[in-house]
């Protein structure tokens, strides 16, 4: 079966910042002036460094509490789990189930799957190039909304300032979240997907 030539067979290469389809020859992209390389300079290497970070931040990010709520005199500090808990126990099962979604289930699973293209890609794997490209584009989309828990600390709080008997505080475990959360954006955003189909010689 016959395939299309790729880019890199017919000397060219896409621009990085504006997009522009140039020659490889050229060192310099004609119309913003932004540097070619054929793929981006140690994608691998700074996925990996990004990666690794966001995995040692997602342990405080869990342990340690998010928010501090104070009603009636009585404080008490929770962290990402316990907040799953008690929205559940008192029968926000939605808001439980954003919350979960959003700090667990999306963050493993952008660890896994960001794992599992760079090892792939690393070992230049023929294995599964298409679902391994669309598992790319799902973690791109899905990124977007990883910051929901944060959202939902901030409203949470905002609310319960409206009770004059009652308080609520972020603390530094949403911090540590949000960092994980951008970790992880930047490890995708590093992340040559092109380097999927490379070392193909069917």
């Amino acid at each position: 079966m016959t395939t299309a030539p790729r880019a890199r067979e017919l000397g060219l290469t896409g621009c990085h910042t504006c997009g522009l389809v140039c020659a490889i020859e050229h060192a310099q992209c004609p119309r913003c002036g932004s540097h070619l390389h054929p793929r981006k300079p140690d994608s691998l290497a700074r996925s990996w460094a990004f990666l690794i970070a966001a995995l040692i931040l997602y342990i405080p990010s869990n342990v340690l509490p998010v928010m501090y709520t104070s009603m009636l005199g009585r404080g008490e500090a929770s962290t990402i789990l316990h907040g799953v808990v008690e929205f559940w126990k008192s029968g926000s099962w939605d808001i439980a189930l954003l919350i979960f979604i959003a700090s667990v289930a999306v963050p493993s699973t952008k660890f896994l799957v960001l794992a599992t293209l760079l090892v792939s890609a690393r070992r230049q794997s023929s294995w599964a190039r298409l679902q391994r490209a669309r598992l790319y584009r799902f973690i791109e989309l899905i990124g977007y909304w990883s910051m929901l828990d944060v959202v939902v600390v901030a409203l949470v709080c905002a609310l319960v300032q409206f009770h004059l008997l009652g308080t609520a505080e972020p603390r530094a475990g949403i911090v540590f979240f949000g960092l994980v959360v951008v970790l992880t954006m930047f490890a995708a955003m590093s992340f040559d997907p092109r380097l999927i189909w490379d070392g193909d010689e069917e």
